[in-house]
């Protein structure tokens, strides 16, 4: 159980406090309303170049690291297509410089035209290491459009093209800010050994001064239903041939979401799993096989990918997982089964609970949906899951009307 008390400051800053005596340590956890989904078609990647920006100096704070360092602190970020989160963990007795540094940065960034400009050739550099310069790097450019075709998940968080972020102004930037990074379009979590009384206090000295921004409301394109199976093949200079296969599931709070997570385990988590047992061990058609999903706020993806063992074609390797698929569609998992990866899901669970910053983190991400108490219902909800529903979600999910699947051919491998 995660504990926490919550409140909203008069700009509509929601701040969620979680005691933890038992530290020495505090976790300081901002998540904007913001991600790659929200991005102008014709502009994307700017969430994640914001990630960037913001430790590139503030209103009154020239050097974000600096401060944050004296006072044994650590800091990083991350962007996703959903939200944009900036963590803190520092010793609890210095709670205050946290709060300083992120109020700043909410305020105003400094907006110096010589920071976007370094800031630009490190996600330029990035993009390019990443996703062009690296085998299999361009997966996810590719994947994304073919299995989305209206709603923005339909690029990348890096960004669908690099001109984007080369073509970048000082004006949209500033505009884009002030439109996203609004307290009224952020969560505040604090955790570990403070009071709720302090964060209060310190909440409203730092933050409670920053106007809020117009509301924020998301009016995106809905993914219609999928209604006939999508293809493409690409290659490149890789090591070996690869097969990708999507199929849309529901979205992260949705109803259904832990059934279809419970069928990608059954399916690819680990060396118990069907996949590996069947395609890997007893016949050996993948040097490396797997089923994951991308656990997204609005209808996601479960994904099965695997590389090929030289001398087996994509077209073998695509029928054998057909067939695998098929078969979990027509007969029901065991009880045994269902088990395993029940218990495997919930001492996940239980082990992302026992650091500090991940209860924070995982408060704000429920928070951010629209009910914290998700955060605590997880386990229950696992548990729900039945053999029976397992079936329905794999003859939902897994049917090829709602399948994408790409061969990625591996140059010069003569296959």
């Amino acid at each position: 159980m995660i504990h926490y008390e919550h409140f909203v400051l008069d700009n509509g800053l929601q701040v969620y406090v979680h005691e933890d005596a038992t530290t020495p340590i505090a976790a300081v956890n901002i998540l904007y309303n913001v991600g790659s989904r929200d991005e102008d078609p014709t502009c994307t990647g700017f969430a994640h170049l914001f990630e960037h920006l913001m430790f590139g100096g503030s209103k009154h704070i020239p050097a974000y690291d600096e401060p944050l360092q004296k006072v044994g602190g650590e800091n990083n970020a991350f962007t996703s297509p959903d939200i944009t989160n900036y963590y803190i963990t520092l010793p609890a007795a210095n709670l205050e410089t946290a709060f300083w540094l992120e109020s700043d940065r909410m305020l105003s960034l400094s907006f110096d035209p010589q920071v976007l400009e370094v800031q630009q050739k490190v996600v330029i550099e990035e993009f390019k290491q990443r996703y062009l310069n690296q085998p299999y790097g361009d997966v996810w450019l590719k994947l994304r459009p073919l299995a989305y075709q209206v709603h923005p998940y339909r690029w990348a968080t890096i960004g669908k093209d690099i001109r984007h972020i080369e073509e970048a102004t000082l004006d949209y930037v500033r505009d884009f800010f002030y439109k996203f990074y609004l307290p009224n379009n952020a969560i505040l979590v604090v955790a570990g050994n403070v009071t709720v009384e302090q964060v209060k206090q310190l909440c409203k000295k730092w933050f409670e001064p920053i106007p809020a921004g117009a509301p924020y409301v998301r009016q995106l394109p809905q993914e219609p239903t999928q209604t006939e199976a999508r293809f493409l093949e690409t290659s490149a200079d890789v090591p070996l041939n690869a097969l990708y296969k999507v199929y849309h599931m529901p979205g992260r709070f949705d109803q259904g979401f832990y059934t279809a997570d419970l069928l990608s385990d059954v399916l690819g988590r680990g060396k118990s799993s069907r996949l590996y047992q069947r395609l890997l061990k007893q016949e050996p058609v993948f040097s490396n096989i797997n089923s994951h999903i991308t656990s997204s706020l609005d209808p996601g993806l479960l994904i099965i990918q695997g590389t090929l063992n030289q001398g087996v074609t994509l077209e073998e390797a695509d029928a054998a997982v057909e067939s695998l698929l098929e078969e979990l569609i027509q007969q029901p998992i065991s009880e045994d089964e269902l088990s395993k990866v029940k218990n495997q899901a919930e001492a996940t669970l239980a082990f992302s609970e026992v650091e500090l910053l991940n209860r924070a983190m995982n408060l704000a991400f429920a928070a951010n949906a629209g009910n914290a108490d998700l955060v605590n219902e997880e386990a229950d909800k696992i548990q729900a899951v039945s053999v029976d529903d397992i079936q329905a979600i794999a003859g939902q999910v897994l049917q090829k009307a709602n399948s994408s699947t790409m061969y990625y051919r591996a140059e010069n491998n003569g296959h």
